[in-house]
């Protein structure tokens, strides 16, 4: 997994998970919270989706064959969209089930052990908090400074990143919804605290998988090339005296760190083959340093007839990603 796969970040995000996972359960065992146990499928949840996420990465290694001629860079995104699946149905459906069932029929926290589920949730709190830190910092590696962190979570294009951030964001947020539950029910001795606590868990889990599964379904669909890496594209192909025109040009990303660019290029039309190939070649390699990861390069020589064959402007022709 490259570095924009965020290797380090789902390796501590897993670590954490089952630590605190392990934990979760034993506070709802000896305590009978429903937030506790809310917490702990949510945690069980991430941890396995966090192995997903690394079987997407290990897949996507495999080399091109021919049934695949493309390679399986798109297995990340396949994983990814799994992930938000599972994070939805095992884990938001689940909290929400057990938050009406601790409303119709609701019980308080064990007098012997009370205490013991907000020692866990502090405790998880402060380990959830570094497993975001260091997601946050492997994003900083991939985001550009200008780059908010919404337009990251929506744009980037190794979906592994986005989702372990927003699993974390909503791993913390959910343990202070569990804090407030468990605590107030602690307080006033009401357990319908406990219970809205595991419903306000269940509702963020569901948005959050909505949001993933909307954005990594666009990447399953396919997205061509941001604005900036397109524009790029465009100057280098333009830049040197070979192309008489660009006629059009399309991009394609065939998994997070590979993009395909397909272009029509007009070349002088008394040019001989071997120069229009050796201009080809010189056009490909001030594609690629511009942006490395176009890795695959499709060139179409042709005349450009401006007369005869008016062309469009090249807006036209080029799919864009929904920067």
């Amino acid at each position: 997994m490259s570095a924009s796969g965020g290797g380090k970040a789902i390796l501590a995000a897993f670590l954490a998970n089952m630590g605190i996972a392990v934990a979760k359960f034993i506070a709802w065992f000896l305590s009978g919270s429903a937030s506790m146990l809310a917490e702990a499928i949510h945690s069980v949840a991430d941890s396995g989706n966090q192995l997903l996420l690394m079987l997407g990465g290990r897949k996507a290694k495999k080399m091109a064959d021919r049934d695949h001629p493309f390679g399986y860079g798109r297995e990340r995104y396949v994983y990814a969209f799994v992930v938000s699946i599972i994070l939805f149905s095992v884990g938001g459906l689940f909290a929400i089930y057990e938050g009406v069932e601790k409303l119709t029929h609701p019980h308080g926290l064990d007098e012997k052990w009370w205490w013991l589920p907000i020692v866990v949730l502090v405790v998880a709190i402060a380990l959830e908090s570094f497993s975001l830190r260091t997601a946050v910092r492997e994003s900083n590696h991939v985001r550009s400074r200008d780059q908010s962190w919404v337009s990251f979570v929506r744009h980037a294009k190794a979906p592994e990143l986005p989702v372990v951030l927003l699993e974390d964001v909503g791993a913390l947020i959910g343990l202070v919804f569990a804090l407030f539950g468990v605590g107030l029910t602690v307080i006033t001795g009401n357990p319908v605290f406990d219970a809205l606590g595991t419903l306000m868990i269940g509702t963020l889990l569901i948005v959050i998988a909505i949001v993933l599964g909307i954005e990594t379904k666009s990447l399953l669909v396919g997205e061509g090339a941001t604005e900036a890496d397109h524009q790029r594209i465009v100057a280098a192909i333009t830049a040197g005296p070979e192309v008489e025109k660009l006629i059009h040009i399309k991009t394609l990303y065939l998994g997070p760190d590979e993009l395909l660019v397909a272009a029509k290029l007009g070349f002088a039309a008394d040019a001989p083959l071997a120069q229009v190939a050796a201009d080809i070649d010189r056009v490909e390699a001030r594609v690629r340093a511009a942006v490395p990861a176009a890795r695959v390069i499709y060139v179409e020589p042709d005349i450009y007839r401006p007369g005869e064959d008016p062309a469009p402007p090249t807006s036209e022709f080029v799919i864009k990603s929904a920067d």
